[in-house]
């Protein structure tokens, strides 16, 4: 899915802002930096991640350096900007070369030790490990999905995997320094930090009830452990938007936005906080954006979903209509069986006939010599033609002589305005009387293109020639004489045509000929097993059209 336009932009830079402002409000007030600096630092937070889809690696950059910042003046916008510079880093590993990703890489890993460690306190001998894997870990997963070599399928639990890893993260590394702080057994607590950050995994399948259960892990850190409250905001509004990407009615979403709301007021709001109805409609801006992020996603997979389908039904149609022409071309075959029978076998019928009333001697032996000739053409003609028609579905007719259908064709073109030099090799006659036929249609839906494409006063010379026991038809145009205003066009007659010719085993080649003229040529072979010697070239005999 290609995401395109600024709406993207802004709701990432909304929502970075919106993360600042609640994860700084609950760590109870902001840092070392006076009230009024409350909102310019969460911008400054926030911000750069309108970037992120567009320049990664500046905001990346950018996030390291005010990272170093805030944890200089002591703001607690340092715990977000710590969160968004794993996203800008995964997105740089996903979009850029190496040495963009060891650039941004590098520079996350020397902001994040600098934030991990304390003034004046010698490293922990696990400060290393978090300094290299908090950066290092989005990185490998954007370059994973780099690699990949096509997009996820509806069926793909990828993204359910990277949604739970990274829950188990945020769970897990933002809160494990605190699970002896509270109440509850140290394995209580850890279990639920896992369960919380793993149930991400099965939000886009069950977005209703990972939602309730974030909500509920959230309260109950409000009320025994509160140095997870901010963790377990994260889960939840992780999980609202997740909710608001696959839910597609707008009541359920208000509803969810509801309690979105209710739980940004749980992780806030303290018992000694002003309320007022500024901070109440903030507040209430705020868990927007996840709702908006989530809907904004959601109207683009449905929209690429349409997509997929509407080409999906182009290509079902499109099959089933070349499915369609060749069913309509053996139809048309299997009618020329019926035509090519009954002229054979009338023949030989009036033939017998004559003879009945013949002498014994000399016409008698001419009408059963001609009859047996007659009987072998048939069984040639059948042969061709029952290779033809394997398939069972198969195509129509030609009631005229081949031959007399070409002359007939060549007229009504040079009728049309065409300049027709029609070249019939004697010697074609010889040939099964379904080549012949095949060559007919061939020759007649050639120079019908011509006239389409090239148009009146174009000169145009049709070749049938002998070769081997089959045929080769050559029609070659030269450059239309003029601006050519095209007549109108199915675009089925070459698929037709090449059809035909494959049905007979044969060869069709179209394409630029010299002097900017069109060239088509088509091999029919009298035989499965004749290749019809080589494409026409040389032409035995030639007849003028009157």
């Amino acid at each position: 899915m290609r995401w395109r336009g600024v709406a993207l932009d802004v709701l990432l830079a909304v929502s970075g802002i919106a993360l600042d402002l609640l994860l700084s409000g609950k760590a109870g007030g902001f840092g070392d930096l006076p009230p009024a600096m409350t909102v310019p630092m969460a911008v400054l937070a926030g911000l750069p991640m309108g970037f992120l889809r567009t320049r990664p690696p500046w905001a990346a950059l950018y996030l390291a350096a005010f990272l170093v910042f805030a944890d200089h003046v002591g703001s607690y916008s340092s715990n977000t900007a710590q969160m968004l510079i794993c996203v800008a880093v995964g997105r740089v590993a996903y979009r850029s070369g190496p040495g963009t990703v060891a650039v941004s890489v590098a520079a996350a890993v020397l902001a994040t030790g600098l934030n991990l460690a304390d003034a004046g306190v010698p490293p922990a001998g696990n400060w290393w490990m978090y300094t290299l894997l908090v950066p290092g870990f989005p990185a490998l997963v954007g370059g994973y999905l780099r690699g990949r070599s096509s997009r996820f399928e509806p069926g793909d639990i990828t993204p359910d995997v990277l949604l739970a890893g990274a829950g188990v993260a945020v769970g897990v590394l933002s809160t494990w320094t605190s699970w002896d702080q509270g109440s509850l057994p140290v394995w209580v607590v850890g279990l639920l930090a896992v369960c919380g950050g793993l149930s991400l995994g099965v939000a886009r399948r069950l977005p209703g009830m990972v939602l309730i259960f974030e909500g509920v892990l959230l309260v109950s850190a409000d009320q025994y452990l509160h140095q997870a409250v901010n963790s377990c905001l994260i889960l939840s509004m992780t999980a609202l938007g997740v909710f608001a990407l696959r839910v597609a009615s707008w009541f359920w979403t208000a509803v969810a936005y509801a309690s979105g709301c209710v739980l940004a007021t749980v992780a806030v709001v303290e018992s000694e906080t002003e309320v007022t109805p500024f901070r109440v409609l903030v507040l209430m801006l705020l868990v927007v954006a996840p709702i908006a992020i989530g809907r904004y996603l959601g109207v683009r997979q449905t929209a690429a979903a349409a997509e997929r389908r509407r080409e999906e039904e182009s290509a079902r149609l499109a099959l089933a209509q070349v499915r369609a022409d060749q069913l309509a071309e053996r139809e048309r075959i299997a009618r020329e069986v019926h035509d090519i029978v009954a002229h054979h076998v009338g023949a030989m019928v009036l033939r017998a006939g004559a003879a009945r009333y013949a002498a014994p001697e000399g016409p008698v032996a001419d009408a059963l010599a001609d009859i047996r000739d007659t009987g072998h053409q048939v069984l040639e003609d059948l042969r061709g033609l029952l290779d033809v028609l394997r398939d069972p579905d198969a195509r129509p007719g030609l009631l005229a002589d081949p031959a007399d259908v070409m002359r007939e064709s060549a007229e009504r073109m040079a009728a049309a305005g065409l300049v027709v030099d029609l070249r019939l090799d004697p010697a074609a006659d010889r040939a099964p009387l379904v080549a012949r036929a095949s060559a007919a249609r061939i020759v007649q839906e050639g120079l019908t293109n011509v006239l389409k494409h090239a148009g009146p006063g174009t000169e145009v010379v049709v070749a049938l020639t002998a070769r081997g026991k089959g045929l080769a038809v050559d029609i070659v145009n030269g450059r239309p004489p003029a601006r050519v205003e095209r007549l109108p066009s199915s675009g089925r007659g070459l698929a037709g045509m090449r059809e035909r010719v494959r049905a007979l085993g044969g060869t069709l080649a179209a394409g630029p000929g010299e002097n900017g003229g069109w060239r088509l040529t088509a091999t029919l072979p009298g035989t499965r097993d004749d290749p019809a010697g080589t494409p026409a070239g040389r032409f035995c005999a030639k007849e003028d059209v009157a």
